[in-house]
């Protein structure tokens, strides 16, 4: 047994986000782009000789037992592979909580290469993405990483080449957002051809390594529901449109919205003008990052 691993759980931003159907099982078919981005979360894995699963969080608010998905990841495979000994979880989160930004399906997938390595399982990545989705339909995306194709529920990817490198703003008003309200609210089988994003073009803008082609085909069918009632979000792309970005979009089902920036200076200034000047009356949590494009969890240190 590995006694120590330092982990990190990479969020993710949706690029294009459709809703192609809700399906008779309840399930909402989607069809998705997915970038990992630089902002991440801290886990530290501790092995233990006595039996059990310990997390222990940075927010006070964050469940530690098995309502946590880091802990489910843990005892899904230890549980499989009837492990004896113990592990304690270090959850250090920056990752905004319940923002669109698959943290908590981030942390869990980053605890699957962690107990797959700590006890030597043996598990390729296909396998742990396999075990994943029956944590979250994120979680197989957070194994894999990178750009990706999403489409079913979320769980069947496609790799697309990766996304150039530009600068992203991502900002979290301080509110939270039911997806539950979200989806039951957004009558996918009633929406019309002109209301969904073209994935097919972004997917080409990417696979052409046009970024400017990419921020202007930016969507999110989402948005049609949830900035009528939370007026902020539609603020706050209005801010950072102003301040220079190239493209701005909700991602995931909201609160937090991301904008694209070629010119570091330009997002530099953008991110103190969301940070401390007047668009600071908008958001509660502010970040200047970039995209992650190292495939799978095989390079977390």
């Amino acid at each position: 047994m590995v006694k120590h691993l330092g982990l990190k759980a990479y969020g993710k931003i949706n690029l294009g986000l459709d809703v192609l159907r809700k399906r008779e099982d309840g399930y909402h078919e989607v069809r998705m782009i997915m970038q990992t981005v630089g902002l991440y979360d801290r886990i530290d894995m501790i092995g233990r000789d006595e039996p059990g699963i310990k997390v222990e969080t940075n927010l006070y608010y964050l469940p530690n037992n098995e309502n946590n998905l880091a802990y489910k990841a843990a005892k899904l495979l230890m549980d499989e592979f009837g492990i004896r000994q113990g592990i304690h979880i270090k959850l250090r989160k920056f990752i905004p909580v319940a923002a669109g930004m698959a943290g908590g399906s981030s942390d869990a997938a980053a605890v699957l290469f962690g107990v797959n390595k700590m006890f030597g399982l043996g598990l390729t990545q296909q396998q742990l993405m396999d075990r994943g989705v029956r944590i979250g339909a994120d979680v197989p995306y957070c194994v894999m990483r990178g750009t990706a194709l999403s489409e079913g529920i979320g769980e069947v990817l496609t790799p697309l080449s990766p996304m150039p490198q530009c600068q992203v703003l991502i900002a979290k008003p301080g509110i939270s957002v039911s997806t539950k309200y979200v989806y039951e609210n957004l009558h996918a089988n009633e929406l019309t051809a002109a209301d969904h994003p073209d994935i097919d073009s972004m997917i080409e803008a990417i696979s052409r390594g046009d970024i400017y082609k990419v921020a202007g085909l930016l969507g999110n069918v989402l948005e049609r529901v949830t900035i009528p009632a939370y007026p902020v979000i539609g603020q706050i792309k209005e801010a950072m449109m102003e301040c220079g970005a190239m493209g701005t979009l909700m991602s995931g089902s909201g609160p937090t919205v991301f904008g694209l920036f070629v010119n570091p200076k330009t997002a530099e200034a953008a991110y103190e003008y969301m940070r401390y000047g007047k668009g600071q009356n908008l958001v509660k949590q502010v970040y200047l990052t970039n995209f992650y494009n190292r495939k799978g969890q095989g390079g977390i240190s």
